[in-house]
């Protein structure tokens, strides 16, 4: 759970960055270790007291845990703490829903949303729990508006899922056309502020929004690469940032999105190298690549930022090989925001486009057009 961002462990200085994201200004924590989750509390009652305490103390106005909590555990913590209690799937929701931009993108947050809140509709509609009378009554008002409550959210779930098949169908058609000319498709991946945005930008020379926050691209831009030592174009997209525990909602939600990877020849994944944590975030992206079931596709690590990079850790050679899963993974060390190492990034690139040319026996430049 955190209250703020000084002086955190990893995981909460990651929850603090997910909270300014999402326009709230973290002003302590607290943490707590347990073999096993309170079913109640989540944390049990000693340290939940603690945490009021603590807020009353900073003038808190909400709690944010790192971890997912039931519904009942939300409830609960609420009751207890007089403040608004939510959790670490929430909040990825919340910023999903800000940054939000194309008719995609929308869809995919609010299918998420929507799912989220079918499971916690007893917390959110407390006035309206089931009024009990006398012997032999039961039901009542309260009853029948949840019950309606539910009903729409099915509706509504339902019909954005069919506009997301819809959207699917028409990206599925887009895929074939680009099959059908033979394009090569590559897709930027990587845990979220890696810098996949500027490196993108760099190029393709696009205006593709980049900043130094967390999921600061959210739809899928994709645009058409030349590569002239290869003689031919390629799809470049730019995809959303993972992220450690990603909620399995916007897993499913942005199935869609997730598809450019999925389909993707090759993967570039993109690697902030300034970051200690790196290794933990490259096993993580790894991790959700199994789960969207792109863990076979081909990559090239490009470890970013080097520019930020201590000096004691500076590369001594532009490209070696790192090993991912047992794989000997060929790895890049370039920075997009000041150039360093494109040229050599693009000649890598046009080398894997060329040995795939010969495997596929395409002998002409492949002329994909762009997309966004």
């Amino acid at each position: 759970m955190d209250l703020g961002l000084p002086n955190f462990d990893g995981d909460l200085q990651e929850l603090g960055l997910l909270a300014q994201t999402a326009g709230m200004e973290p002003v302590a924590s607290i943490t707590c270790k347990r073999r096993a989750p309170d079913a109640a509390l989540f944390v049990g009652t000693g340290k939940a007291d603690e945490i009021k305490l603590l807020a009353q103390q900073h003038g808190a106005e909400e709690i944010l845990f790192d971890q997912s909590l039931s519904p009942g555990q939300q409830r609960n913590l609420e009751r207890r703490l007089e403040l608004p209690v939510n959790d670490r799937t929430f909040l990825i929701l919340e910023i999903f829903a800000q940054r939000a931009r194309s008719h995609e993108g929308k869809l995919q947050v609010e299918l998420a949303r929507l799912q989220y809140l079918s499971t916690r509709l007893v917390r959110r509609w407390s006035h309206l729990e089931r009024q009990r009378g006398g012997i032999g009554t039961r039901g009542g008002p309260g009853e029948t508006q949840i019950e309606l409550d539910r009903r729409m959210i099915a509706t509504t779930i339902k019909r954005t899922k069919e506009q997301l098949q819809k959207v699917k169908r028409q990206h599925l058609t887009q895929r074939k056309q680009r099959d059908r000319r033979g394009a090569f498709n590559i897709s930027l991946i990587g845990y979220t502020n890696a810098g996949k945005s500027t490196l993108f930008n760099a190029l393709v020379k696009a205006r593709a929004y980049a900043a130094d926050q967390l999921f600061a691209t959210l739809d899928t831009t994709t645009r058409q690469l030349y590569l002239g030592e290869a003689r031919r174009s390629v799809s470049l997209s730019d995809t959303v940032g993972f992220i450690r525990d990603l909620p399995h909602g916007l897993i499913d939600a942005f199935q869609a999105t997730l598809q450019e990877a999925i389909d993707a020849d090759l993967l570039v994944h993109v690697v902030d190298a300034s970051n200690p944590d790196h290794g933990l975030q490259i096993r993580q992206v790894q991790q959700v690549l199994k789960e969207i079931g792109a863990q076979d596709i081909p990559q090239l690590l490009v470890f970013n930022k080097v520019d930020a990079m201590d000096a004691s850790n500076m590369p001594m050679q532009e490209r070696d090989f790192f090993e991912i899963d047992g794989v000997q993974t060929p790895r890049l060390f370039v920075s997009a925001r000041m150039g360093t190492g494109i040229a050599s990034l693009r000649s890598e690139l046009a080398s894997i486009v060329a040995r795939d040319a010969v495997a596929r026996g395409v002998d002409h430049p492949a002329t994909p057009e762009a997309e966004s």
